[in-house]
């Protein structure tokens, strides 16, 4: 089936360089049963769902001298074996060397003439634990008709669900003749559309936007984010470099709802408030110039109930809408509970805030969602020239029961967010069994001493505890 990009997708195919790929990424590890975990069965179960997700069996065709968009085309040499690999760690097999592993992996461009995503199994992980990394391409994951392979492999029970048989037969591969002979078809009937699209994906390419998850709405609200102009001078914007460090940390979700209830705010208003402080340390530890009125700003993208009723039929549904949000950190109060009230002022007042989707709603919306809300969060974030904010911090919901993999316990969960133009410093956040836990992307010599940045989460958060009780 030949099924041409969207104007988005195609933007986000085209905007990447070597050395900001434009795809999202996810960490699982998973507790390693005593019968072991197979490759194989990694294999089967993701062999399985692949008719929940077709685009992950297309890959990416252009049409000669560039008069249409691309087209999404069935990969009729499609080898799983290919995008599902074995890798192990070396002795001790320490989290730190996992890490390592993620951000070479991480900096790594996916294949262009193969379906854009990846997935490692990764063995030798201390404490009888493996660790799932996938990475899929931007343009692959739109949050409503296709899903992030994460979002389809969990499951809420350690026996999988039945799945019905497979029957996949890849369309014939079109010619470069009948593409171009489609594309010069379209301009003969259509030209004025044909015209828009390619300036729309000119437009995207060149300012590296892509577009929201529905064009058009909330206008009012885009165009009050747009009026806040450039974000502050920040050592987190320079030059990024093709290689990644990668680093983690968790925290009791129980902790975030207790300075939630004591300071009458919501979660999500606690993480910005921790990440201030760390960032507020960091930035001090460094040398670097801290006054009273000094602030970073972010963009944290709000997932919301889009105004249709939501439709939950099945996991090739839309989910959610996610819309921007701009927050300036306030990382020069130094009172941490100043800090908090003020995010959460920001926060109240941001015209999408009655509509947050609730976590519970959205878990049992289509499957594991997080994967997704991510990739969607990283879509709202390029619909704005990275120039206005100084970092991504993207926080969304996830299941606050148990989840299982191929039968395997989900133990953790991290996002592993790309770093955008000039931009070192990415974080995604990740609620999960009573945990909350960061990703942390950073561009490897910009910020070579991101494996601080855990430790100062944790100071940051203890800070608002002390300050709670």
């Amino acid at each position: 089936m030949v099924t041409r990009l969207s104007a988005s997708d195609a933007a986000f195919f085209h905007m990447e360089n070597t050395a900001t790929p434009m795809y999202v990424g996810s960490l699982s590890i998973v507790r390693k049963p005593r019968a072991g975990l197979s490759y194989e069965s990694v294999l089967e179960t993701v062999e399985r769902r692949l008719p929940q997700i077709p685009r992950y069996r297309q890959k990416v065709r252009e049409v000669s001298f560039g008069l249409a968009r691309p087209v999404w085309i069935d990969d009729r040499d499609f080898d799983i074996t290919y995008h599902i690999r074995r890798s192990a760690l070396p002795s001790p097999g320490s989290d730190a060397q996992l890490h390592d592993l993620v951000a070479r992996l991480g900096s790594r461009p996916l294949d262009k003439t193969r379906p854009l995503w990846e997935m490692y199994i990764v063995e030798g992980l201390t404490n009888n634990r493996i660790a799932i990394y996938t990475k899929s391409h931007q343009a692959l994951v739109n949050g409503m008709s296709a899903l992030e392979i994460g979002h389809v492999i969990a499951d809420r029970s350690q026996k999988p669900p039945e799945f019905g048989e497979d029957i996949w037969i890849p369309a014939r591969e079109p010619s470069d003749t009948a593409l171009l002979l489609g594309a010069l078809g379209e301009w003969i009937t259509r030209p004025t559309a044909q015209l828009a699209a390619m300036r729309s994906t000119v437009t995207e390419v060149a300012t590296n936007a892509g577009a929201l998850v529905d064009v058009g709405r909330r206008v009012a609200e885009v165009a009050k984010t747009v009026a806040r102009g450039t974000a502050p001078n920040s050592p987190l914007n320079t030059t990024v470099s093709r290689n990644r460090r990668f680093t983690v940390a968790g925290h009791r979700l129980d902790d975030y709802r207790a300075l939630r209830a004591r300071y009458d705010c919501d979660v999500n208003d606690v993480v910005l408030a921790v990440v201030a402080g760390a960032l507020r340390n960091w930035l001090l530890s460094r040398g670097e110039p801290v006054t009273a009125t000094s602030t970073v700003r972010a963009m944290a993208p709000n997932s919301v109930y889009p105004d249709a009723e939501i439709d939950s039929t099945g996991p090739g549904q839309a989910i959610s809408e996610v819309s921007p949000f701009l927050v300036d950190l306030p990382i020069g109060e130094g009172n941490a509970v100043v800090r908090l009230s003020q995010i959460a002022h920001a926060t109240e007042s941001h015209s999408t805030a009655v509509s947050l989707v609730d976590a519970r709603t959205i878990v049992t919306l289509s499957g594991f969602a997080p994967p997704t809300l991510h990739a969607m969060g990283i879509r709202v974030a390029t619909s704005f020239s990275a120039r206005q904010f100084n970092l991504l911090i993207t926080n969304v919901p996830g299941a606050q029961k148990q989840m299982y993999i191929a039968g395997t316990k989900l133990i953790e969960t991290y996002a592993v967010p790309p770093l955008l133009t000039n931009q070192v410093l990415a974080i995604g956040v990740t609620s999960y069994n009573g945990m909350l836990y960061f990703g942390i992307n950073a561009d490897r010599d910009a910020m070579s001493d991101v494996d601080v940045f855990p430790s100062l989460l944790r100071e940051s958060l203890d800070e608002l505890l002390e300050a709670a009780r």
